[in-house]
């Protein structure tokens, strides 16, 4: 589904990406995790054009997208939902929604469509379409920004701490949106610093840290590795 091959990329000079070489499978649930400064987030920012890598390779179900721009890797189906503040708090949540569809605006029906098809699946969508997004509690506004980024239909999406910031309460509303995303039949590539909510979301989880892959293995295994415990968590003890 999603291939990076021994990409190299950074900033000033500077590759932050040293040869990574990973393989993300389609529907999967894939959470990256390590610590600051690994190249997380740098790696999201490559695969969606934000970035072009120094060299090596990124393919989307066998096509290159490392040279093209974000626009372009948006109409390739790969969509980012924004870290923080991605919503216009002075438009109101339809108005949100529609420049989610930017790329399909002129196909009415199928962007009527989408909409319709989204606020099934998140009703608060619906429920909150006359308001202004500034007025939405932080779980609802996140929700929007997830649904958002689903208009144009993309087989991928890239979530970048998507906790962050967040309360307890609204990291689940995180989880169940993660969840019924996937369940839509999106692939989904997210970077987390809180490791037991990313890995206990994702069902592939992924440990970088200086700029390169060191585990790649099922979510499952890596959270009970004792190693991970005392890496993470200060103590030997699984992650679980």
């Amino acid at each position: 589904m999603i291939d990076f091959e021994n990409v190299r990329a950074g900033y000033g000079g500077g590759d932050v990406l040293q040869g990574v070489t990973l393989t993300v499978d389609r529907g999967s649930i894939t959470c990256i995790v390590g610590p600051n400064g690994a190249g997380k987030s740098t790696l999201l920012r490559a695969l969606s054009g934000l970035l072009r890598p120094r060299e090596g390779r990124i393919l989307v179900d066998g096509k290159p997208v490392h040279e093209l721009s974000p626009a372009e890797v948006l109409a390739a189906g790969v969509a980012q939902v924004p870290q923080q503040g991605g919503l216009f708090g002075d438009l109101t949540v339809r108005d949100n929604m529609l420049l989610g569809g930017y790329l399909i605006r002129r196909d009415r029906r199928r962007l009527r469509s989408r909409l319709d098809e989204l606020a099934e699946a998140f009703p608060v969508i619906a429920a909150r379409a006359n308001d202004k997004a500034a007025d939405l509690s932080g779980g609802q506004r996140r929700i929007v920004e997830f649904a958002r980024a689903l208009v144009t239909s993309p087989s991928v999406v890239l979530l970048d701490e998507p906790t962050l910031g967040l309360d307890p309460l609204t990291c689940e509303v995180v989880f169940d949106s993660t969840r019924t995303m996937n369940q839509l039949g999106v692939t989904v590539l997210m970077v987390e610093q809180n490791v037991r909510f990313g890995l206990k979301l994702a069902n592939h989880g992924v440990v970088m840290e200086r700029g390169r892959v060191l585990i790649s293995e099922p979510a499952d295994q890596l959270l009970a590795r004792p190693d991970m415990g005392a890496l993470f968590f200060g103590a030997g003890t699984p992650a679980n």
